[in-house]
Formats: structure tokens, sequence, C-alpha cells
């Protein structure tokens, strides 16, 4: 039976004004081109910074990944830190929406919670913004406070979750929300990092899998 939908939210991190990456000018009949070239140089920057690590990877590496002068770079990304803001801020973008879709299908909140994990862990194997976010806020190569602390908002949002679960009473008796949400989100990660560092994330979903399965022994009622 479908159960009520859930009512939590990814909580976006908070920017500074100023702290947006600038953007050339461009005359409106060239908008679409070139948004779609931002995000193609986007894609390029994500798997770069993935693979190569900040301080590997330079715009003139983005240029040529893409086929493009450093020139026509700079004229989306101005500086190599507007690129590395833009790469994380996409990434944050990803969850809001993908959290939208888990909750249409209308599942409990225990389920909704697994099923986003799922899919959040198909979109490390699968997605360069993604994995080039990921890279870049467990590097946290720019000055303190310009990126996003990283693990807060999914220890935020797993805790809604796990609260929801705990008032429908599909949580264990004892379990903390708040616990067990922090266990989630360092057991989740940590096999993210770990397959990523070992096998560029092709078994990442079945790793999960497996987490999960001892996780969800230990929560559900």
């Amino acid at each position: 039976m479908t159960q009520n939908k859930s009512r939590a939210s990814f909580p976006m991190p908070e920017r500074k004004p100023g702290d947006e990456p600038r953007t050339g000018r461009i005359p409106e009949r060239q908008q679409e081109r070139a948004v779609q070239t931002r995000l193609q140089i986007l894609d390029a920057a994500a798997e770069l910074f993935d693979r190569n690590g900040y301080s590997g990877t330079s715009v003139q590496n983005v240029a040529d990944h893409v086929g493009m002068t450093k020139g026509a770079v700079y004229f989306h990304f101005p500086t190599k830190e507007a690129l590395t803001i833009s790469v994380v801020d996409a990434h944050y973008h990803r969850w809001p929406v993908l959290l939208e879709a888990v909750q249409a299908k209308g599942l409990g909140p225990l389920d909704t919670l697994v099923e986003l994990l799922d899919q959040t862990a198909a979109a490390f194997r699968d997605d360069v913004i993604v994995q080039g976010g990921a890279r870049l806020q467990m590097e946290q190569p720019l000055p303190e406070g310009v990126l996003p602390t990283p693990y807060v908002g999914w220890i935020n949002l797993l805790e809604q979750l796990l609260i929801e679960a705990e008032e429908a009473g599909e949580l264990r008796a004892g379990v903390s929300p708040a616990a067990a949400a922090h266990a989630l989100v360092s057991v989740f990660f940590g096999t993210q990092h770990i397959s990523a560092r070992l096998g560029r994330r092709k078994d990442l979903t079945r790793r999960w899998e497996e987490a999960r399965e001892l996780m969800l022994y230990s929560l559900r009622a």
C-alpha cells in the first residue's frame, strides 16, 4: 500500500553573496549553445578532478579534454576556482532532484531512505559531476568557507527520514535517529571512497548493497 510522502528535504549549502562564479556576457541568440558548452566543460572538469585531483588538473587540461582553447574555457569560467565551485554546486544540485523523484514513489520513510541511497550509489558510479564533486569535497582545495562542508547535508537528511521512520513505527526501539544517520553516512561514504580508490567505483553498488543489509538489520523494527 502506498505510504504518505516523506516530508524530508536535502538542505542545500548556503553561499555568501559574491561567491557565485562569474561568466562572460552571452547574447540571447547564443545562450542555448553556450549552456551546452558550459555543461560540456563542467563534465570534462569533473572527470579530470576525479581522476587527477585539484592540483593535478589545470584549465589547460580541461580545454584539451574538450578540444577548446583555454580562452574559450575562461569565457565561461574566469578562474580555476570558479570552475571548481561550479562542479561542486552542480554536484549538490543533483540531490534535491533525486530525493524528489524517490519521494514521488510514495514509499515509507525507511524504504525512501534505502531507495535514495541505492540511487545515490548508482549516481556515484555513473555520474562524472557527482564523482568530481565528491573528490573536490574531500580535498577542500579552496580557502575555508568557499566550498560547503561535506556530509552534513546528508546527515541532516537521513536524520529527518529516520525520525519519520521512528514516528511510523519502522525503526527498531532504542535506535537514535541522529546516531543512526551519522553511522549510515559514515558507512555509505566510506564504501564509496574505498570503491573509488580500489576499483574506480565499478563494484560500488554491490558493495553498498552488502553494507546496506547489515545496517538495515540493526535499524528495522
